[in-house]
């Protein structure tokens, strides 16, 4: 970790410029300590462009989900980016290494800012984001395609541009016909973490339905819309699925998850059991922040 009366260390820069998740948890935690304090400091000085700053957020998103995964506690994580926000706060604008580790950050980060799609790998699933734009057809930007038994789901956010929204998609081979649908996450405001049922099992393939609650609490989100989905949201291999589009905050409150817990999506079908899908939450955070990379 960066010694505590170092207010910048440009040389220690060179690790922030590492984009690859797959990092050990000393190298990770340094990996959020250096993102998260160059990102409090761009945004105070107004050292970056809109699209270096936005890349930085999401390399730090990409960081935090690393150490968790490597073993980091959220509370050790939580103190990590106090530290970071107040070595921000404590550092003049015009500081010298204030100014040499900006220039390393958007050198690093000024290629990462021009990519058009990048994939977001959890321990499980992969958000798949894509900030090209189509004016003609409604697009996937983030995607995460699951397959439970032989039902088929695609989980993200699709529209136009302006008017993108949380969707699922989903194909029941049986011809089940959902007639509601709703996003269940852990309660953030009456649980202390994440819960994980690991029993001392690596998170490598850990079953999605071990990371959540059996009984909650839970929040959860109705969807606002149902209909056939389109030709241009199905995920390919599929002749037919149902749409439903859920409420924006929906998206706001499973970025605030654990990257290592799962969310369910609960499909109501008349005359029938309700049907359950589980995705991870892995990395969306990160791959949100990556759409907010503007062109330019």
């Amino acid at each position: 970790m960066p010694h505590p009366r170092t207010l910048i260390n440009p040389a220690a820069l060179g690790m922030a410029l590492a984009l690859s998740p797959s990092v050990a948890a000393s190298t990770s935690t340094d990996l959020y300590f250096q993102r998260s304090l160059m990102a409090d400091a761009g945004a105070r000085c107004a050292l970056f462009t809109p699209q270096v700053q936005a890349a930085l957020v999401s390399g730090r998103e990409q960081a935090r989900g690393a150490a968790l995964r490597a073993g980091s506690s959220p509370q050790s994580l939580r103190a990590i980016a106090d530290r970071a926000r107040e070595r921000a706060r404590s550092t003049r604008c015009d500081s010298p290494d204030l100014e040499i580790a900006a220039e390393r950050v958007r050198r690093g980060f000024k290629g990462y800012a021009q990519l058009v799609r990048q994939e977001f790998p959890g321990d499980i699933g992969v958000w798949k984001a894509d900030r090209s734009v189509s004016a003609q057809r409604p697009q996937w930007r983030l995607s995460q395609d699951v397959l439970q038994g032989a039902v088929k789901l695609r989980l993200g956010i699709a529209g136009r541009p302006g008017a993108e929204n949380m969707m699922a998609v989903v194909h029941f081979p049986d011809g089940s016909k959902p007639y509601a649908a709703r996003l269940i996450l852990r309660d953030r405001r009456l649980t202390s973490g994440a819960y994980i049922d690991s029993r001392g099992e690596s998170l490598k393939g850990l079953a999605l339905a071990r990371r959540m609650p059996k009984a909650g609490p839970f929040e959860s989100y109705s969807a606002e819309s149902r209909s056939l989905a389109g030709a241009d949201l199905l995920p390919p291999g599929l002749a037919s699925g149902w749409a439903f589009r859920f409420p924006a905050e929906s998206a706001a409150a499973m970025e605030a998850l654990d990257p290592r817990e799962a969310i369910q999506i609960e499909f109501l079908i008349s005359s029938a059991p309700s049907r359950r899908v589980y995705l991870e939450v892995g990395d969306f955070a990160a791959a949100r922040a990556f759409l907010a990379i503007t062109s330019g």
